[in-house]
């Protein structure tokens, strides 16, 4: 009799009598017990209380009984961890247990059971087990690592088990090898930052020597791990990709698709010109195929991989047409992923064979795939212009057969293909007229409608077929009823003599009779562009159409770069990345292809490659549209601001509390005098804008006419953000006027044409000085470089942090939105130079607690050198002092808005690290009393009086003031305070 008997049994007081049994002394009898306790808890029921007197039947030689013991711990140990510590001794002495099946049991028991107190007697007989003589051993051991480092990672990185995996990667047995990496994989992904799998050309070499003889989930493991790997060269490359070819014919389709990824990340790395390249290309044909003769569940994961492929490679399959031909008993799943490719591979050389095809398909009785069918067609003209009358013809066919759904459908493609050739098969407008009483569906009568007002001139009886569908305006959807309203719009721009009544009553209904907002506001735009100036209404309304993309569904090209690498699971099937529905705190690494051999982007480009660095200290991308403040239209983006709005007409930018946060967030510093933290840039990875560190060109910027440091450009807006649009740039001051120096590149399928860009307001007013000039459309895969003017006379708000600026770009697109921070010394101006006795006499006056000290670290420069690199910058030095061996440099600037500052730099011979003590004296120039308008020199009686409040308890200074006042100061590294703002009459304005 089988085992199913122990699953049929319903008896009641049965823990009783399985109690007895397990303590009793008959080793048959014992093992039908535990028989007994593992079908009961399999079933559901708690068999727990049996703990103890299971645990007592660990002590035997038979394997099996072992095994069923086990397997109870592994359940229970959880809900009884101190009861499951009874079972450790156990535990240590099977792993020292002559049959390497006992060894290998008790490990992989031991590394299961997720308790913390057990863990800690594993790693004795874990640490033995991954030295063990058996492979069966230490592969079993290989993966115990990995679910102990899940349960305590800093216990397996201080036992030293990484390394003893790293050194499996080395083993003599390809399984082992190949469980290590899967361990050292598992562990990676839940430690991104982690460097564990240290692949180089040796262990690639054992890996794959490995491959081709470990078990098919085994070289999984392995061409997955091939795949992360990035071979130092195009020979490399193709040497890898001829040892994993021969998996391509594997009966398992997961060793197979695991072996495409590794095959097309590595073919970047190829010339096309290579003999090699075009070989790979063919072999790469017949797996794919192969692979849509198994069950429909792994014809369908095969059908979406292959979507990929062939959006990224079309080549590879485009013999293969008819394996993709729809079989009648194929799932609509199937049918409608094979339909998707067939497009994707249609081209002049087979269109007349898909079109058959097609036509065939709309003819069958699944209305989703007829639809689909019939929308393929319409994309098939689209794509190959010269398939386009034969298409229209096959379409029109359809519309004969009077098949609802069918002539619906129709319509709505072959308004797409009026999109597409303008002016070429609108003789058929007529046949289209006909069936329009048949229309019911929403989107069907949006493009007859979209049809009869885009070509009305063309229908005598225009008005009255959108008059016709005028009479249920009220019951239409929102689709219909803003298409009607611009058909109706388009009509009378027209023919407006005929149509005036017609017009005035849409308009009403959209504007006075419609809760719908966006059919409103559309109205309300019609009403007032048609009646305050009719011309401008014809060249908005009736402008020319830019014409429809070929293929609007392709996955953008940095999403599908990303996908590729991710051939073979889930993320291939959702077409999405893994962080898109994975869930957790494991970091999710974003993968992409390696840059193509001979491509611009070359891989030590720090544009094409940043460093990690530098990509954590990357802009924020501003969030979608719906999440923003502020009037849409004006591109008015601004964050809320705390406390009632200023108004600009009344008070002046300088009086403003524009850096009430001071100048620690634009110079690294914390607010108040606590300690700073990483205040000032300490390596050559600094982020723009973040400190005075900037200008001595620690970070390799490069340097202006003016002899003004210039940072190197970084990504502002990546492409994934911006529907392909990659926007990069820095900023500059030359002569006197600042510049956002940009690199605008196309990484759509698409072209972009119809730039704009809007400033949000900002700390300082800055704005666009000019429109941003694109003088040609911009091609896909196409970059340009614009240098854009800018001033500071526009809208001011103090923003957070202080020199953060919200942009807006606008293309035929969509309108992208995104923020970064420009550096401040682009705002300091040319005629910041202080007169020498003007600057001793503000340099007393400024209170003590506007005082603060930071440091400047990395800068082995001179005093000359610091000065003269200053200057390049509009910082300038008033006098230099040498006292007690340091040089120190007292020197002034004047920000934009009139504010001035005033610092002393002190230099130590041999010691890179400057001191600067910066002194906000933050007294505007236009300053807010009455005469307001001239300017009030510093200095001044009547800015002294505000002056007092800080000069009054000093006494005077002796000839050289700043020595006692360099005496009286703290050598503590301090932050940089906030700045003070004093009006004429001493009032302080914070």
């Amino acid at each position: 009799m089988t085992d199913s008997k122990y699953f049929t049994t319903t008896k009641k007081g049965e823990i009783f009598e399985l109690k007895a049994e397990l303590n009793s002394d008959k080793k048959e009898k014992k093992k039908e017990a535990v028989k007994k306790v593992i079908a009961s808890m399999t079933v559901g029921k708690d068999v727990s209380a049996l703990f103890p007197d299971v645990v007592n039947c660990m002590q035997t030689d038979n394997l099996e009984l072992k095994k069923l013991v086990y397997l109870y711990l592994m359940n229970y140990a959880k809900s009884q961890p101190d009861m499951a510590i009874m079972a450790v001794n156990t535990f240590v002495k099977d792993c020292e247990d002559p049959n390497p099946l006992i060894r290998a049991l008790a490990v992989r028991t031991m590394g299961c059971i997720r308790v913390d107190k057990i863990t800690e007697y594993l790693c004795e007989p874990l640490r033995k087990c991954l030295k063990d003589e058996d492979p069966y051993v230490r592969k079993t051991a290989a993966v115990c690592v990995a679910k102990l480092h899940d349960i305590n990672a800093q216990l397996v990185e201080d036992q030293g088990f990484l390394d003893t995996l790293k050194d499996l990667i080395s083993d003599s047995n390809p399984m082992v090898v190949a469980n290590a990496v899967a361990a050292l994989s598992e562990i990676a992904e839940s430690h991104p930052s982690s460097n564990l799998l240290d692949l180089n050309p040796q262990s690639i070499n054992k890996l794959l020597t490995a491959l081709n003889e470990c078990t098919e989930w085994g070289q999984i493991f392995i061409l997955d791990c091939l795949a992360n790997y990035m071979p130092k060269d195009d020979r490399e490359a193709q040497s890898i990709c001829e040892r994993v070819t021969p998996r391509l014919s594997h009966a398992n389709s997961a060793v197979v698709l695991s072996a495409v990824k590794v095959l097309m990340k590595f073919m970047e790395m190829l010339s096309k010109d290579l003999d090699y390249y075009g070989t790979l290309l063919k072999k790469l044909a017949p797996p794919l195929v192969t692979l849509l003769s198994a069950e429909p569940e792994l014809q369908y994961v095969a059908l979406r991989n292959i979507n990929l492929i062939v959006q990224k490679r079309p080549e590879i399959l485009k013999h293969e047409m008819k394996v993709f031909f729809v079989k009648y008993n194929d799932p609509i799943y199937v049918k409608l992923e094979k339909l998707d490719i067939m497009i994707r591979l249609a081209s002049q050389a087979n269109i007349a064979q898909v079109l058959a095809e097609l036509k065939e398909y709309a003819t069958e009785v699944d209305v989703d795939f007829v639809r689909k069918a019939v929308r393929a067609i319409g994309r098939c003209a689209i794509k190959v212009e010269q398939s386009a009358e034969r298409c229209v013809s096959t379409l029109l066919d359809l519309i004969q057969t009077k098949v609802n759904y069918v002539v619906q459908e129709a319509i709505v493609v072959i308004k797409d293909i009026f999109r597409k050739y303008p002016n070429k098969y609108e003789s058929v407008i007529a046949t289209l007229c006909e069936n329009l009483d048949s229309l019911d569906e929403p989107e069907a009568r949006a493009a007859m409608i979209w049809i009869v007002g885009e070509y009305a001139e063309r229908i005598d009886n225009a008005d009255e077929l959108l008059e016709s569908f005028l009479e249920g305006f009220h019951d239409e959807s929102t689709q219909v009823q803003l298409q009607l309203l611009t058909a109706i719009v388009k009509l009378f721009l027209k023919k407006p003599t005929e149509t005036q009544e017609l017009v005035q009553q849409v308009l009403s209904l959209a504007t006075q009779d419609s809760d719908n907002p966006d059919l409103r506001d559309r109205g309300y735009i019609y009403w007032r562009l048609l009646s305050t100036d009719p011309v401008a209404a014809k060249e908005v309304v009736l402008a020319e159409k830019p014409l429809i993309s070929e293929e609007t569904d392709l996955i953008e090209p940095t999403l599908l770069d990303e996908l590729i690498c991710y051939i073979g699971t889930l993320a291939s099937v959702y077409h999405k990345p893994p962080s898109a529905f994975v869930e957790g705190s494991r970091g999710v690494v974003h993968k992409s292809l390696p840059p193509r051999t001979g491509s611009s982007e070359s891989a030590e480009s720090p544009e094409a490659a940043p460093s990690a660095g530098q990509a954590a200290e990357q802009p924020a991308v501003i969030p979608a549209q719906g999440d923003l403040l502020g009037d849409l239209l004006n591109l008015d983006l601004g964050p809320p601001v705390s406390g009632p709005p200023l108004a600009a007409s009344s008070v002046q930018m300088g009086a403003v509390d524009l850096l009430g946060g001071g100048l620690d967030s634009l110079m690294g510093g914390g607010g108040g005098f606590a300690a700073p933290g990483p205040a000032v840039p300490a390596s050559m990875g600094a982020p723009l804008g973040s400190g005075l560190g900037d200008l001595f060109d620690l970070t390799g910027g490069v340097g202006t006419l003016s002899g003004s440091y210039v940072a190197p450009k970084s990504v502002w807006l990546p492409a994934m953000k911006a529907k392909g649009l990659e926007i990069s740039g820095t900023f500059s001051r030359q002569v006197g006027s600042i510049s956002m120096d940009l690199v605008l590149t196309n990484k759509a399928l698409q072209v972009m044409s119809d730039f704009a860009i809007q400033f949000n307001r900002n700390s300082f007013g800055l704005a666009p000085a000019a429109p941003l000039q694109v003088h040609a459309p911009l091609a896909p895969n196409q970059s340009v470089e614009i240098s854009l003017p800018l001033n500071t006379v526009g809208s001011v708000m103090k923003m957070d942090p202080l020199n953060n600026l919200q942009v807006a770009v606008k293309n035929n697109i969509d309108v992208f939105y995104f923020s970064t921070l420009y550096p401040l010394h682009i705002l300091f101006v040319e005629d910041g130079k202080m007169e020498r006795q003007m600057f001793l006499a503000t340099w007393k006056d400024i209170p003590n607690e506007n005082e603060a000290q930071f440091q400047i670290k990395d800068c082995s420069l001179s005093a000359d050198a610091v000065s003269s690199k200053l200057q390049g910058s509009n910082i300038f030095t008033i006098a230099k002092r040498n006292v007690e061996g340091q040089d120190m440099l007292y020197q002034s600037l004047k920000l934009t808005n009139g504010i001035w500052v005033l610092a002393e730099l002190r230099i130590q011979p041999n010691n890179p690290t400057f001191t600067v003590r910066p002194l906000p004296l933050a007294v505007p120039v236009p300053l807010a009393c009455p005469g307001a308008g001239r300017t009030v020199p510093v200095g001044s009686p009547l800015q002294q009086r505000g002056g007092s409040r800080g000069g009054a308890e000093r006494s005077q200074p002796p000839e050289v003031p700043w020595l006692s006042r360099g005496a009286r100061c703290s050598p503590l590294s301090l932050s940089p305070s906030s700045l003070t703002f004093w009006g004429a009459g001493g009032e302080r304005r914070c």
